[in-house]
């Protein structure tokens, strides 16, 4: 628990931990900006918004960065037309047929095209751009295929050199002469120059009209393609063919004839090839295993019918080795098994293609390719060797400018490092495969860049980045193109260290930087981006490992691009990060000043405006938490929200605008105590949380302020699962945060803090130790000059502070004040958090006090702890702590007054305490949790001290804990709150009221602090009928109640399987509806006759309720037992009781263990009558005594007992002598809850001419082994007792028909009703207390939640319906009450097991009382158990227990 006048975390915020975690958010780094080769493309500058959670640390800023878009290098080729992706379709067999394809603009019709029979159409050229676009093999050439009227046409295979762009085939091929006849265009590429053995890769298919050829032939259109589904870019994005029409020639030999018709073998190896190939293609697009497993197989059966000497053996060869060795490279465990078949394989090809064979080159490149990767394997230097041997003589004979000379380059390159050893062997499968080593066209590679900055996949990542490096490799120093690359494979490896956090990245992004930076001297157009991205990329290593020399070196590259062009938000961003490192407010202004600047010049509408909102709010947010003006902190705010607007869900920075936006709610939530704040702030950070998984840069800002904000929440409300969990959120992210990071000290400190916060909560020792060698650590981070080591001085001196207090050893409290006087140092006037050290060295100095006696410590306490108070403006939720501490001095003065001191002599200091105590219960900023736990504190001291106040504390304390409870969802929620808090505050306060000789007031305290869960309920079900003739306000008013009564009163569910987020977001919503309800009934107080709607009866209403008999109030307080009769209209007698708390916890154990005790036919039961006779003497005799001038023998009583007189069977008291007194001899008694109730009950309702009775009976529930052989006879034995139609409307619900719907419906159908069952009374879970059904229980729960408010009567025939829940005693929550509190006027239940032969009699004895004249009212079922119970005492074969067990309740 909370020791009284520290600051920690039982107490709202002073500004920083262990309140206050310091929380900080991850600035992350400026903005992207990457260099434009043809348009200087300015990109928004980019900083990660910078706000704290919860604390006072600014200098630990812990947010994720402002993304925002990353430009990078070549401008996309301008296309004239954009068709629609074309599906890769493949059944696995069978070559695709065509590609669907639309046309962008509309050409002619073909049928108004008329040509002449004399002429030939002929395809005069086709030429194709970007063959090699996106292809993962290096191809050996490509042709185009052209079908028409059945007949099918080949070009020329022709290779590609690596700066050709186009391909032009000049053969003509003749079409169709009817415009309208189809054409169908294929353009593939083959890998092999030689004899081809079919088609190859299928680039691009389509089918067109001749006579739409014909049109875009004139109008020089060509047919643009997009990239296929799922690829970013694909191989020809245009094709162009140019149509004549010309007279027929028969003579003409350019034109090219169709290819014989193969023998049906040869369609066969072909057939087969294509599909390999297609299968092939798509492995390499979508590495599904699949595809390269089918790949296999059919490349396989193609080497199958190729015998030895078949000429098209080496191509069959060289496409099985090719598939077999992408199947080694796809899984690492086929390395050392298999990759001997492809080497084998491809040996066996290039023994196949003799020297000046046109595909020897290439397949000497795959071979080489795979020795190298066996080498990396292996080890074997004969591998390398023949590698390089093998490239050697394919750069000398290839051209310098062809594909298969660049990747054997490249190859050669890469085989040389791992010889070397420079490069692991474990990471060649990292690298690219030699095999696809053709380098994007920059289009295509920017293309590819873009795609993986807006999507979190790191295979893709990965790709890129190797793609970057093999152009890079590819081309030359000098190629105009390099500084770009350079540029964006910077920003794609910093793109990779945000995301997995590998330094090695950033380092290489920096060195890449820094290399594309020389190639733009001063006056170079592109300078002022690459400046911006490098000291974008130095920043992030000076947050990462926190070098001020990257620091400076970002500031001065941003002032010098400041210079060349406007890019004041990064600047800004360096300034601000400089202000937290060093703390220098001129970097701070300077920041604000130019994000406003940037923010003007981003209006509405601008696509960047988001990023500077969120930066100039993350900056004014820092300068609110420097200097405290709240109108920063509002402004922060508004600007936030308005960033988040503009980042809807999907957005690629919502998460930043989330994590930010949390951060400031959170913040002010600090320092007003909103509640909304805090909910909505914690809603935001989970569902950020929720965008950084796990390897996510930034997920441990997310994890640090998720738990900043559970914390304060503990800290407002107590959930210990908002507790736990923080702890473990900021486990996660100090785990995140090794030694060396920037941030760790943040981690540990805020860990250190919730260790503490549970050590408070639940005195594990280990959790303080922790948190102090945590804080240790954490303060050894920050040297004297750190912005943020005041932060940790001050929380080390708390926990410090705590551990004295637990151990007493001295040198803890030394250190804690000196600590404390340090922080109070680096905390100026002006500061923020100044009046936190003012307050934390005040209570260590009150503590040394205690301790030694120095009264200058004392002294020095007081000054400090009411300088503090003046230093928090009037809405400051800290107030409350300061107000507490102040009052815990003065109380301190107040003790050490002389023991000479008369009593009351000098009461200045006493009375000082006193009010500070009742000021802190009125911080309304404070909370309510926080505020109830001040106020049962000044109840506690009022009472230690017999102060003036004592009575106003208690009704303060019974008022806040209401308030407390409204607020709370679910039924079950509010009673484990109960629990929290003394079960005696309501008997307490009463009692007190009684010493104070107030007897009414001590009715109206007990009447306002008792049955609180019921009495909420009830609220919420009050008729507002006599509103209706008050006007149109009046009646828009009973609306709105009766609606938000209805939303309120819904059952809030329990279930475990309820995300936690869903339940926060419920819970969020019944505060908002219990704050709207509340204003409503304060707009209905100031309707005329309605100002005290829902307030707390006064003694003159609650006299009422003993209108037909006195009520008998019993009080068991520790201070002393009282009864008070209140009759109808005669004066209180107040009764003080000849025992004591501590004799009626005896007597009720000793009822406990009696009842069970010989309870057999022939067992007398000596101890049940001893303890009935011990009742008797000490409690109801006296009262007897004083009813007799009050009211005459035989009429009713009603008992209304509270604390332990709630499990005392007061109805049985008496002599048990013979001719010996007892209670039933005088009265007749009954038993209600509350005085309210029983007015409630009393109300009349219109009754129906039949009585609507229904007998429910479950012999066999479920759950229960055995069966209740007496409940079908008691309930036909019910049905003969009752009158008959059309008196009584009977039906009866038993065995399989008696489910808890059917039962649920019968209760709301008939206003009469008897139950016979099985009934459990749960005293964990109360609520739950149950009659059970035949396939689900009915509970208490169930029922509270119906309206029985026009039922007349209930029996319940089932054990332990009226026994209350020991530790909330008077909250009265068992069946019976329940049945009263839902509306039922009057009913009978037991206080213990009851058995079956005492059931059947007592059944018919009291219905026979009931109703034996023939009629129906439920004001005599007192009268009648009464007698039915007289009746039972004549049978001696009935135990005592069984006689006495059933008890009536209400009217």
């Amino acid at each position: 628990m909370f020791a009284p006048g520290h600051f920690n975390d039982c107490h709202p915020p002073l500004g920083e931990s262990p309140i206050d975690p310091e929380c900080s958010q991850d600035i992350g780094q400026i903005n992207l900006q990457t260099l434009q080769v043809a348009v200087d493309n300015s990109v928004p500058d980019r900083l990660d918004d910078t706000l704290q959670v919860l604390g006072e640390e600014p200098g630990q800023p812990e947010q994720p960065q402002d993304l925002g878009k990353t430009n990078l290098v070549f401008s996309e080729t301008p296309q004239v037309a954009i068709n629609n992706s074309v599906l890769d379709t493949l059944d696995n067999t069978l070559p695709a047929l065509h590609e669907e394809l639309s046309y962008q603009e509309p050409t002619q019709d073909p049928g108004e095209m008329q040509l002449s029979g004399m002429q030939q159409v002929i395809i005069t050229a086709v030429c194709a751009t970007d063959l090699t676009l996106g292809l993962r093999r290096i191809p050996a050439g490509f042709h185009v295929v052209v079908k028409a009227d059945g007949a099918e046409y080949q070009t020329s295979n022709k290779s590609v050199n690596v700066d050709q762009t186009d391909v032009e085939w000049q053969e003509r091929i003749v079409l169709p002469c009817d415009p309208s006849s189809e054409v169908w265009v294929s353009v593939y590429a083959s890998f092999e120059l030689g004899p081809m053995v079919c088609h190859g890769e299928l680039l691009r298919t389509f089918e067109i009209s001749v006579g739409e050829l014909l049109d875009r032939s004139e109008k020089l259109h060509p047919i643009i393609f997009q990239p296929k589904q799922e690829e970013v870019v694909s191989a020809c994005t245009s094709l162009f063919m140019r149509v004549e029409e010309q007279l027929s020639d028969q003579n003409d030999t350019a034109v090219l004839r169709p290819p014989t018709v193969p023998c049906r073998d040869m369609e066969a190896l072909a057939l087969m090839t294509d599909v390999g190939h297609r299968l092939l293609a798509r492995y390499c697009r979508t590495q599904t295993s699949g595809d390269l497993q089918q790949s296999i197989q059919h490349f396989q059966r193609a080497s199958d019918h190729c015998p030895m000497d078949h000429p098209y053996r080496p191509a069959a060869l060289f496409n099985l080795a090719t598939a077999k060795f992408l199947g080694c490279e796809a899984d690492g465990t086929y390395f050392d098994l298999d990759l001997d078949i492809p080497i084998s394989l491809f040996q066996g090809a290039l023994d196949s293609r003799a020297t000046h064979h046109p595909d020897r080159s290439v397949t000497q490149l795959y071979l080489a390719i795979a020795l190298f990767s066996r080498f990396a394997k292996r080890g074997f230097e004969t591998d390398a060797d023949a590698a390089k041997g093998l490239l050697s003589e394919v750069l000398e004979v290839c051209h310098a400018n062809s594909h298969i000379y660049r990747a054997a380059l490249i190859a050669m390159k890469m085989g040389t490092l791992h010889s070397a050893g420079r490069i692991d062997a474990n990471e060649i499968g990292q690298e690219r495969p030699a095999t696809s080593m053709v380098p994007l066209s920059p289009d295509q590679l920017r293309d590819r860049a873009e795609w993986c900055l807006q999507r979190d996949e790191p295979d893709a990542l990965d790709e890129v980045i190797s793609l970057h490096y093999d152009a890079l490799r590819y081309y030359n120093t000098g190629h105009a193109y390099r500084g770009g690359w350079l540029c964006n494979l910077s920003v794609m490896l910093k793109t990779r260290f945000e995301r997995r956090g590998n330094g090695k990245d950033l380092d290489e992004a920096i060195a890449l930087q820094t290399e594309a930076l020389a190639l733009c001297p001063v006056g170079h157009t592109d300078r002022s981006m690459l400046l911006n991205n490098l000291a974008s990329e130095l920043f992030s290593r000076f947050q990462h490992r926190g070098n001020d020399e990257d620091l400076d070196e970002t500031i001065a590259l941003q002032r010098e691009t400041l210079a060349l062009r406007p890019s004041l938000n990064n600047l800004a961003c360096g300034l601000f990060f400089r202000f937290h490192h060093r703390g220098n407010d001129e970097n701070l202004d300077e920041a604000i000043a130019l994000q406003r600047e940037a923010l003007a010049l981003r209006p509405v509408g601008h696509t960047d405006r988001s990023q500077s909102l969120n930066n100039l709010a993350g900056h004014i947010s820092s300068r609110f938490e420097h200097r405290g003006n709240d109108e920063d902190l509002d402004e922060a705010i508004a600007l936030q929200r308005e960033a988040l607007a503009l980042r809807p869900v999907g957005y690629t920075d919502r998460s930043l605008s989330l994590h930010n936006l949390a951060n400031q709610l959170s913040s002010r939530f600090e320092h007003r105590g909103n509640d909304e704040d805090l909910d909505e702030a914690i809603a935001l950070q989970r569902e950020a949380l929720a965008l950084f998984p796990v390897g996510h840069t930034r997920r441990s800002a997310s994890l640090n302020n998720l738990a900043g904000q559970l914390s304060s929440r503990f800290e407002h409300r107590g959930s210990d699962e908002d507790l736990d969990e923080a702890i473990a959120l900021h486990r996660e992210a100090l785990a995140l945060r090794p030694v060396g990071h920037t941030d760790r000290s943040t981690s540990l400190n805020n860990l250190a803090d919730r260790l503490s916060s549970r050590f408070e909560h639940r005195g594990n020792v280990e959790d303080l130790d922790e948190a102090i060698a945590l804080h240790r650590e954490a303060l050894a981070l920050r040297p004297v000059s750190h912005t943020n080591r005041s932060a940790s001085l001050n929380s080390l001196g708390v926990q410090l502070s705590s551990r004295f207090e637990h151990r007493g050893n001295d040198e803890d409290l030394d250190e804690a004040i000196a600590l404390h006087r340090e922080a109070l140092a680096l905390r100026p006037v002006g500061h923020t958090h100044r009046s936190t050290s003012l307050n934390n060295l005040g209570v260590q100095l009150s503590s040394r006090f205690e301790h030694r006696g120095n009264v200058e410590d004392l002294d020095e306490s007081r000054e400090n702890l009411l300088y503090a108070l003046t230093l928090l403006s009037q809405h400051d939720p800290r107030q409350l702590v300061v107000h507490w501490s102040l009052a815990e001095v003065y109380l301190l003065f107040h003790r050490s007054e002389p023991d000479g001191t008369v009593a009351g002599e000098n009461s200045d200091n006493l009375d000082a305490a006193m009010q500070h105590m009742k000021a802190a219960t009125n911080i309304i900023s404070g909370g309510l949790r926080s505020r109830l736990r001040e106020s049962l504190r000044w109840v506690r001291h009022a009472s230690e001290h017999s102060h003036s106040t004592q009575l106003e504390a208690y009704a303060t304390s019974m008022q806040l804990l209401d308030a407390y409870m409204s607020v709370t969802a679910s039924v079950s929620s509010r009673h484990n709150v109960m629990k929290e808090f003394p079960s005696t505050l309501a008997v307490d306060a009463a009692s007190c009221a009684l010493r104070s000789g107030d007897v009414r007031r001590a009715v109206e305290l007990l009447e306002q602090g008792r049955t609180i869960i019921w009495t909420q309920m009830a609220r919420l079900r009050t008729p507002l009928d006599s509103l209706q003739s008050c006007g149109d306000h009046a009646m828009t008013l009973m609306k709105k109640f009766r609606d938000l009564s209805s939303l309120l009163n819904k059952p809030a569910s329990h279930s475990e399987d309820i995300p936690r987020v869903d339940v926060e977001a419920g819970e969020t919503r019944y505060r908002r509806l219990v704050e709207n309800w509340n204003g409503t009934v304060e707009d209905i107080r100031k309707i005329e006759g309605f100002s005290r709607f829902l307030l707390p009866l006064l003694f003159s209403d609650l006299q009422d309720a003993g209108r037909d008999g006195p009520i008998i109030v019993l009080i068991a307080s520790r201070s002393s037992c009282d009864a008070i009769i209140i009759p109808h209209e005669q004066p209180l007698t107040s009764i003080q009781l000849p025992t004591n708390f501590q004799k009626l916890a005896k007597l009720e154990i000793a009822f406990r263990e009696a009842v069970p005790k010989d309870a057999g036919p022939k067992g007398n039961q000596r101890a049940l009558m001893e303890a009935l006779r011990k009742l008797w003497n000490v409690v109801v005799r006296p009262v007897v005594d004083n009813l007799g001038a009050i009211a005459r023998r035989g009429p009713r009583i009603w008992w209304c007992p509270t604390s332990v007189f709630n499990f005392l069977p007061l109805h049985a008291a008496g002599e048990y002598r013979k001719d010996g007194e007892s209670l039933s001899r005088h009265y007749i008694s009954s038993y209600t809850p509350s005085l309210t109730s029983l007015i409630k009950a009393r109300a009349s309702h219109d009754k129906s001419p039949s009585v609507p009775f229904v007998a429910i009976g479950q012999n066999h529930p479920a759950g229960v082994l055995f069966t209740l052989d007496a409940v079908e006879p008691e309930l036909e034995l019910v049905r003969t007792l009752l009158p008959p139609p059309p008196i009584v409307s009977f039906s009866k619900i038993t065995s399989v028909d008696a489910t808890k719907l059917t039962a649920l419906c019968a209760l709301q159908d008939n206003t009469w009703f008897h139950l016979a069952c099985h009934g459990t009374q749960r005293f964990d879970e109360p609520f739950q207390s149950a009659f059970l059904m035949r396939d689900q229980p009915l509970s208490l729960l169930d029922i509270a939640q119906m309206d029985l408010s026009h039922h007349e009567f209930a029996f319940l025939s089932a054990c332990e319906t009226a026994v209350g829940v020991p530790a909330t005693p008077d909250e009265v929550i068992h069946l019976a009450a329940g049945l009263q509190f839902a509306g039922v006027k009057s009913v009978i239940g037991t206080l213990w097991k009851v058995d079956d032969p005492t059931v059947q009699r007592l059944v018919k004895a009291f219905y026979a009382n009931l109703c034996g004249d023939g009629t129906m009212n439920s004001k005599r079922a007192a009268r009648a158990l009464h007698r039915a119970v007289q009746l039972l005492a004549s049978d001696r074969d009935i135990p005592l227990a069984q006689r006495i067990v059933f008890v009536h309740i209400g009217i």
